[in-house]
C-alpha cells in the first residue's frame, strides 16, 4: 500500500512538473492572452489609417463604404487600441456582444466608414478596454476630435513625398505637449500606411517606447492623393 501511494505521488509530481513546461514552451502570445482581462492595460495607441492608400490597393478597391467614388477620406480611424509596456491584449472575454450594433457604429462612419471596420476593431481591441461599446466608440471620438490633424494632410488633394520623420513632426507641430517618443508610423514599402499615437487612459499624449520603435524604417513614403 506504501509503495502504491509513492508511486502515485510521483506520477502526479512528474505530471505537474509536465504541465508546467508545456506551458513555459507556449508562444509568448498565448501566454499573454491567458493574461488578456478587460480594462487591465497600461496606454492606449489611436491609429490612424492613410485612406487613400488603402483605397489604391486591391482589396480596398471592393471596399464601395471607404472607397467609393463619391468618398474622399484622409486621415480615417484604424482603432483605439490598449496596450501593455510591452504587447497588447486583444479578444478580450466580455459580457458585451460580439456584434456592434448598426445604431452605435453608424455615428462613427465619418472617421471609421464601414460596419465591417467597426466590429472587428471591437472585439479584438474594445474588449480590453472595459468599457462597453457605446463608451468605447465615445472614448475613440474623443481621441480623434482631440488631436489636430496637419493642413497637409487634412486637405490630403495632391500627392506627398515624405520622410517618416518628417510626417511625424507635422504631427508634433500641430499638436503640442506630443513627444517624438509617443508616436510613430506604419508603411508597406515606400507607401505611406499609418500613423500611431499614444495616450493615456484619460487621453492625455504619452511617451512608448515599444510602439515608437516599431516606426516605418523606409527613407521616404507617399502618402496618394484623396479624390
Amino acid at each position: 500500500m506504501t509503495k502504491t501511494l509513492s508511486s502515485v505521488r510521483k506520477f502526479l509530481f512528474a505530471a505537474a512538473m509536465t504541465s508546467l513546461a508545456l506551458l513555459g514552451a507556449l508562444p509568448a502570445e498565448a501566454q499573454q492572452r491567458d493574461r488578456d482581462q478587460a480594462g487591465q492595460f497600461d496606454f492606449y495607441v489611436l491609429s490612424l489609417s492613410w485612406s487613400p492608400s488603402f483605397c489604391s490597393t486591391q482589396k480596398g478597391g471592393r471596399n464601395d463604404q471607404q472607397c467609393g467614388l463619391d468618398k474622399s477620406f484622409r486621415f480615417i480611424v484604424h482603432g483605439l487600441w490598449p496596450q501593455y509596456e510591452k504587447g497588447y491584449p486583444d479578444f478580450c472575454p466580455v459580457s458585451e456582444p460580439d456584434r456592434v450594433p448598426r445604431a452605435v457604429g453608424e455615428p462613427m462612419f465619418d472617421i471609421m466608414p464601414s460596419m465591417g471596420l467597426i466590429g472587428h476593431q471591437w472585439k479584438k481591441h474594445g474588449s480590453c478596454s472595459g468599457l462597453n461599446q457605446r463608451d468605447y466608440f465615445a472614448k475613440t471620438r474623443a481621441a480623434y476630435d482631440g488631436l489636430k490633424i496637419p493642413s497637409e494632410f487634412a486637405e490630403g488633394r495632391r500627392e506627398l513625398t515624405l520622410s517618416p520623420d518628417e510626417v511625424e513632426e507635422k504631427f508634433l507641430a500641430a499638436n503640442p505637449g506630443m513627444s517624438h517618443k509617443g508616436i510613430s508610423t506604419s508603411c508597406r514599402g515606400r507607401q505611406f500606411q499609418e500613423v500611431r499615437i499614444c495616450y493615456t487612459k484619460d487621453l492625455k499624449f504619452r511617451e512608448c517606447d515599444e510602439v515608437d520603435r516599431d516606426s516605418c524604417k523606409a527613407s521616404r513614403v507617399t502618402l496618394p492623393p484623396a479624390r
